[in-house]
């Protein structure tokens, strides 16, 4: 069905799951509210979460598997929009998992905790649907705020306190930025509809216009702020090592997912005629990206920080996609993100059921020797470790998810330097991570070593599923790629005579 987002029926039906996600939230909320904070009603709530998760993703798949297509307006109903929408399902419901778990050992009673992620992922659901810049920029703002508060809900914790408060005001000094560029960009173009934008640029020639340029180059100073692309990541140690270690990989995985969806579309559908004149600032900032990624992460002794520098690093091999801006990219991208979703949640359900009350036990020497004691728990993280390094073996699917990047990068017109400097920043990442596997499996455990807490149900249930499914699709890639290549966006043009994107490869 090809919907008329005109006409409102349509357009409601083209937002039913993100209602619908919205509208269970709400409910959630009341339910949440209602009555004394504790650890049974903390549970409860964290479930019908999980179960309201399931329900949406339900419908996004209903409506992916239905073919529905729009070709005009402010909301993109596409299979690239559906695919992104259950990256981000997925990753809320594994931090709802954690988090359930989380919660009750750190005594922090908060049902409301499930509910502000359930926000966060309409925000990000939002994003992934939107076509205008407007929209764009409501979906961040609703995604951040909420996030904003995850960051700091231990509130017996200083650095969480810390934590929030940095990713609060430096997220509203960079959504400043994202606002001037929308502005600028309206004034430039006439318009905020990101086809519209396109269509514009070609009808006008205004690929040399400078507040345009002036207004795409604060665009990508906000969205940089939002995927940690150095040098706007200097929140990212800070905030990632502070917030509840459950939040800390939801941001990790999910708000980047969202975060670098909207980026790519945006880049393909109104910017691809400015190549020539913001190629090279993106290339640059997807190199410095990677290499301070890589090469602060070495010096890390704490596991979070270390993971922090790791995303950052991770960030940058995702601007290859929207440096090359093609096909190939957007669905390197897809693969790329569901393989470092379930890396980057198993790699923090491993430091959760690893971490003592109040967030000790985090530094990367408290691992050592952790095959004699928990080999189940070491096992499973080296596999993550393996993955995001994208060892081909046991991280075969963190090799396939670079591999992947790096054929979009060597694409026609061909980015040879890049995928160089893709290589040798993942030969740099072998040393922090492999560091980990070295520590867990040769080094002797000290004996006055804290023997690690029995690991809960919920959280041993996300350790298993990510180890298995990264081991299952590394060795059998071929299914998800299938779908990563089918899932791309729908480029849109305003006008009929306009040259129109090639077709998809299938």
């Amino acid at each position: 069905m090809r919907f008329d987002l005109d006409r409102p029926l349509e357009l409601t039906f083209a937002l039913a799951p993100d209602l619908l996600l919205i509208a269970g939230t709400m409910v959630l909320l009341l339910a949440s509210a209602w009555g004394t904070e504790t650890a049974k009603r903390q549970r409860a709530v964290g479930r019908w979460s999980i179960a309201l998760c399931v329900l949406t993703l339900a419908a996004v798949i209903y409506m992916w598997w239905a073919g529905h297509t729009a070709t005009r307006g402010a909301i993109a109903v596409d299979p690239f929009r559906w695919a992104t929408d259950v990256l981000i399902l997925l990753g809320a419901i594994l931090a709802i998992a954690l988090s359930m778990d989380y919660l009750e050992r750190e005594r922090i009673d908060v049902a409301e905790a499930h509910v502000l992620i359930l926000f966060a992922v309409s925000g990000m659901m939002l994003l992934a649907a939107a076509r205008d810049l407007m929209i764009v920029f409501l979906g961040i703002e609703l995604m951040s705020i909420a996030v904003y508060v995850l960051a700091g809900l231990n509130r017996r914790s200083g650095r969480a306190a810390e934590a929030a408060l940095k990713y609060f005001l430096l997220g509203a000094f960079s959504s400043g930025f994202l606002l001037y560029g929308i502005a600028l960009v309206f004034g430039a173009t006439g318009s905020t509809n990101i086809a519209d934008i396109g269509a514009a640029i070609l009808e006008r020639g205004l690929t040399t216009n400078a507040m345009l340029l002036a207004g795409v180059g604060l665009l990508v100073v906000g969205l940089g702020f939002k995927v940690a692309a150095a040098p706007f990541h200097m929140w990212t140690p800070d905030v990632y090592e502070g917030a509840p270690t459950p939040m800390t990989a939801f941001m990790a995985a999910a708000v980047k997912a969202a975060a670098f969806a909207v980026f790519l579309r945006i880049w393909m559908e109104a910017f691809p005629y400015l190549n020539g004149a913001w190629h090279k600032p993106l290339w640059y900032l997807a190199v410095f990206t990677m290499v301070v990624g890589n090469v602060v992460a070495l010096v890390q002794k704490n596991i979070k920080r270390m993971l922090a520098y790791s995303s950052i690093a991770h960030a940058g091999y995702l601007l290859v996609a929207v440096v090359v801006s093609n096909f190939e990219g957007a669905s390197a991208y897809l693969f790329y993100v569901f393989a470092y979703t379930l890396a980057t949640m198993g790699a923090f359900a491993v430091v959760i059921a690893l971490a003592q009350t109040g967030e000790r036990g985090q530094q990367i020497e408290d691992y050592a020797g952790l095959w004699r004691v928990r080999p189940g728990l070491a096992a499973a993280m080296a596999v993550f470790m393996l993955a995001l390094l994208g060892f081909p073996i046991f991280g075969g699917m963190g090799f396939f998810a670079k591999w992947y990047v790096l054929q979009a990068a060597l694409r026609p017109p061909s980015q040879t330097n890049l995928a160089i400097w893709v290589v040798g920043t993942s030969l740099v990442s072998a040393a922090y991570y492999l560091y980990v596997v070295m520590v867990m499996f040769m080094k002797a455990r000290p004996a006055e070593a804290p023997s690690p807490l029995k690991v809960p149900g919920m959280t041993r249930f996300v350790i298993a599923t990510c180890a298995i499914v990264l081991l299952v699709v590394g060795i059998w890639p071929r299914p998800v790629l299938r779908v990563a290549r089918r899932s791309l966006p729908q480029l849109v043009h305003l006008s009929e005579d306009l040259p129109r994107a090639p077709a998809p490869p299938r």
